[in-house]
């Protein structure tokens, strides 16, 4: 099971910064350690177990790059056509028999093997083919489209190491190294439910007062995404009982618990006080907006992590704070998504001391300079910005202002997939 230690650091009235709480929780969350093996065709997004080192080189030989004509190059004359005899003819998958012979060409395609002793394969549209001979024009290099055995990989290199989440060309990789299995993390395990009396399930009536629950479900299409193994548990009233044995029960037989809402100080906010009775919180409110009362703790041994309920501010925190969180504790090494300077299209004000996120999209400026331009629309509960935005910018705390053409530090939807 995924742990975190129990020296929780303190929380209180004073707001802890974004990188700060993320600095505490490195030396404080323990990945799981149960590893398995499962198909390449299955391992996509999961989290490499162990370092992967090239069993033989790959290619295996030396191999024609292109189709065309192996040659000795000390047979070619510097600065006038040279004519060869066109003695063999060597397939991808087929080796010539023997040797290569000085004076000879040999008709090779693309990925046969380079018979013994050629150097150089000329490409068939620079040469000109006659009856059993082929004529060979200067200024060609020694060794051009000549593919050099291990020149992808070499034998005994290690070419994906531990941590790494697998990705389409991993597995491409692995399967070039006749790989059908490969050792990876065992998927965390994670309990996600929302709160709320004026919540409701999508696809029943919809009373005065109340709202679909959103929250949930990005959520949990966000878990998928990252290779977790989740567990609905719907949406808990708004009573104190109810919250902790929801979450006394989930712990018993999972690695994390998420929520969405009831983390704020009212009458009708359980969450905080339900997690706090079955084991503590090691933060609780952000320097952060949209966000403020995230929280980490533990309940029964499980790790709990606490979002706000404002779907934009969810989605957020999700992107910036559980997913590095979920990410450590599944053991991958990618914690920190990239982030890239772009040039700004929009003005805005901020308050010190406070880490923002911005939903902006991208386009080209008059000058073709590739430009983040800030939605409209920031209210925190406003869902359709992030599906209008491409991703956010990142302000962070010593930033009051930003004007038109300052560089800004963007983060792509694409880069959290």
């Amino acid at each position: 099971m995924a742990q975190l230690s129990d020296d929780c650091f303190a929380f209180g009235g004073e707001m802890m910064a974004v990188d700060r709480a993320l600095e505490l929780l490195s030396g404080r969350l323990h990945p799981v350690t149960a590893t398995r093996r499962i198909g390449l065709a299955d391992a996509l997004g999961h989290v490499l177990a162990e370092d992967v080192v090239a069993p033989f080189d790959v290619p295996p030989h030396d191999n024609s790059a292109v189709d065309g004509y192996a040659v000795f190059f000390d047979d070619l004359t510097p600065d006038a056509a040279t004519r060869l005899p066109v003695t063999a003819r060597v397939a991808a998958g087929h080796a010539l028999d023997r040797p290569g012979r000085r004076g000879e060409a040999v008709r090779i395609f693309t990925g046969a093997p380079m018979p013994e002793g050629f150097d150089t394969v000329l490409m068939q549209e620079d040469c000109k083919a006659g009856e059993g001979t082929v004529a060979i024009p200067p200024g060609i290099r020694r060794g051009a489209n000549r593919r050099r055995a291990g020149e992808d990989m070499a034998q005994g290199s290690t070419v994906l190491t531990a941590g790494r989440r697998l990705r389409a060309e991993d597995i491409g990789l692995l399967a070039s190294l006749g790989q059908r299995e490969v050792t990876v993390r065992t998927a965390l395990r994670v309990a996600v439910f929302s709160t709320g009396d004026e919540v409701r399930e999508p696809g029943v009536p919809l009373e005065p007062g109340c709202i679909y629950d959103a929250n949930r479900f990005a959520l949990i299409a966000s878990l998928r995404q990252l290779g977790c193994g989740v567990t609905d548990l719907g949406i808990l009233p708004d009573r104190l009982d109810a919250v902790r044995g929801a979450l006394a029960e989930a712990a018993e037989t999972h690695d994390v618990l998420i929520t969405s809402g009831g983390m704020s100080t009212g009458e009708e906010d359980h969450v905080k006080a339900a997690v706090e009775a079955l084991g503590g919180l090691h933060f609780w409110r952000l320097a952060i907006k949209p966000g403020r009362p995230v929280a980490l703790g533990t309940a029964k041994g499980a790790v709990f992590v606490g979002l706000p309920g404002n779907p934009v501010a969810v989605m957020v925190t999700f992107l910036r704070i559980a997913r590095p969180i979920l990410l450590r504790l599944m053991g991958a090494a990618d914690e920190a998504p990239a982030l890239f300077p772009l040039r700004a299209g929009f003005t805005y004000k901020k308050k010190a001391g406070r880490r923002e996120y911005v939903r902006a999209t991208l386009a080209r400026a008059a000058d073709g300079v590739l430009t983040a331009v800030k939605h409209p629309r920031d209210g925190a509960g406003i869902l359709s910005s992030m599906v209008e935005s491409d991703g956010l910018v990142e302000l962070p705390e010593e930033i009051t202002r930003v004007e038109p053409g300052m560089i800004v530090d963007f983060l792509p939807f694409s880069e959290v997939r």
